[in-house]
């Protein structure tokens, strides 16, 4: 009897001890991938380097409102590239680091229209005279190409600036025009959100589901980038070279037609005609 009690007791102590071990480990093993997941985002901003590892640090920090701070750093600085944030809000999202898919689609899109009304601001204050002022100084461009300008602006503004969001180069150059011809304030808002919307949502995605080959996107809209850049400067240049010709014809003193003097059967010049076609007739 004491044998079998002494074999139950080292039965239920082996037992215990193992689903002891069991939890133990278990719980090791969700610690383990729970840190890890954590920790994928901070670790990818570790390895990168730049303004790519920058955005990931402030958007570690900071979750969804350091995006939205980038994306409206963005509209003022050019030269932070959105097709660098956007995708590494996506991924950071997927690496489940405080914000989730769509809140990194709501938080850039109002960091968007926060950094669009800043520029609407400033064009505002610069107004359309002292617009046309310091547009009219610029090389080859005279007060007919700007009042040209912002006559066609002021007949196709809403659909430039909704279209204009989804283009780089013209996604923060945009705002400009709009806040100097003073374009109604919802309808600007309204606009600018649904653009922002589009172009953010289909580059937060794609780096959301690329992962940790988000760059893949940038290297996209960066071949479109170049395309608008190449577009736009031979377009430039055609103009520039087609005001320059206008200017030298323009500006070509007319040459007076000069007439020939009579001549004989033999080529020489008839005095008596010349004569005749000189002589003023008497009254």
């Amino acid at each position: 009897m004491t044998g079998a009690t002494s074999s139950t007791i080292l039965t239920d102590t082996a037992t215990s001890t193992g689903l002891s071990g069991i939890t133990a480990s278990t719980g090791m093993s969700s610690a383990t991938a729970s840190m890890a997941s954590t920790t994928t985002a901070a670790d990818a901003g570790a390895e990168l380097t730049g303004i790519a590892g920058w955005a990931v640090d402030v958007m570690n920090t900071l979750g969804g409102m350091g995006a939205a701070a980038l994306i409206a750093l963005e509209n003022l600085f050019p030269p932070l590239p959105s097709e660098v944030i956007l995708p590494l809000a996506g991924f950071t999202a997927g690496s489940g680091t405080g914000f989730s898919l769509l809140s990194a689609i709501l938080w850039c899109t109002a960091g968007s229209v926060i950094g669009a009304w800043l520029l609407y601001g400033l064009g505002a204050w610069l107004g359309r005279e002292r617009a046309h002022r310091l547009l009219a100084r610029l090389p080859l461009v005279n007060e007919r190409d700007v009042a040209r300008t912002e006559s066609w602006f002021l007949r196709r503004g809403h659909w430039t600036v909704f279209l204009g969001r989804m283009i780089p180069v013209f996604r923060s150059l945009i705002s400009l025009p709009a806040g100097i011809t003073r374009m109604k304030p919802l309808p600007f808002t309204l606009l600018t959100t649904a653009g922002s919307a589009i172009w953010n949502s289909v580059l937060i995605t794609a780096g959301f589901l690329l992962g940790a080959n988000w760059s893949t996107v940038e290297s996209y809209v960066g071949i479109f980038s170049r395309v608008i850049v190449t577009v736009l400067l031979v377009g430039t240049i055609w103009w520039a070279a087609l005001r320059i010709y206008a200017t030298r014809r323009g500006s070509r003193p007319v040459q007076p037609k000069q007439s020939r003097p009579h001549q004989t059967d033999n080529g020489d010049p008839d005095p008596e005609a010349a004569h005749t076609a000189c002589a003023i007739p008497s009254s």
